[in-house]
């Protein structure tokens, strides 16, 4: 994958493909936007190891541009989620209604925010379709945007540090190899499994 995307990462593009993967995948979770994220990151790091020793002179991306990118995307992708759900209508409603996970996770995130927080959102942007679910179902709510978005902007900054730190080190530790991205993508994919075991189990 880094022999394929290497013009892509050694150029600003790389900024743009990232923000519209994940700005998109609230309504397509099944973009790479995570394994997107690692692979840039550990791009940057091989050019910077490389950059250290004066073999490989340093390039983009940036890694403080592209957490930053990342997780704006994902709050603006989070706001229009937001947006679609609180103007959905009839029709959202009864959608919502016949879907028992839609339901579960607009009730869990009504209790969450009755107890003073919301870190329900940050659990679910690392949760598969858990993004999606709850930026639905807080907008289907009617729940106050001074409530969702500083938890919205919290749960993005989070996973695209936690993202970009996978990349990163990976890419420090096993240089831009395969291996390296194979090892950041199984632990992203790891928080996303023991994040969806805990919005299943719902509040305590």
């Amino acid at each position: 994958m880094l022999e394929s995307m290497g013009p892509l990462t050694g150029s600003p593009w790389i900024y743009a493909v990232v923000a519209l993967s994940v700005l998109l995948d609230v309504f397509l979770p099944v973009l790479p936007s995570g394994v997107l994220v690692i692979t840039a990151a550990t791009a940057a790091a091989a050019a910077g190891t490389g950059a250290a020793t004066g073999k490989v002179p340093a390039d983009v991306p940036d890694i403080l541009v592209l957490t930053l990118c990342a997780a704006t995307a994902s709050v603006l992708g989070d706001l229009v989620a937001y947006r679609i759900g609180w103007s959905g209508g009839p029709r959202l409603d009864r959608a919502i209604a016949r879907s028992r996970r839609l339901t579960g996770a607009q009730e869990r995130l009504g209790a969450a925010f009755a107890r003073g927080g919301g870190a329900l959102v940050v659990l679910a942007r690392f949760a598969p379709a858990g993004r999606s679910l709850v930026s639905l179902g807080a907008g289907a709510a009617h729940r106050r945007v001074r409530e969702f978005l500083p938890w919205s902007a919290l749960a993005g900054l989070s996973w695209a540090a936690y993202s970009v730190a996978l990349g990163y080190l990976g890419g420090h530790w096993l240089g831009a190899t395969w291996l390296a991205t194979a090892v950041s993508v199984a632990a992203l994919f790891g928080a996303g499994a023991g994040a969806a075991y805990l919005m299943r189990r719902g509040p305590r």
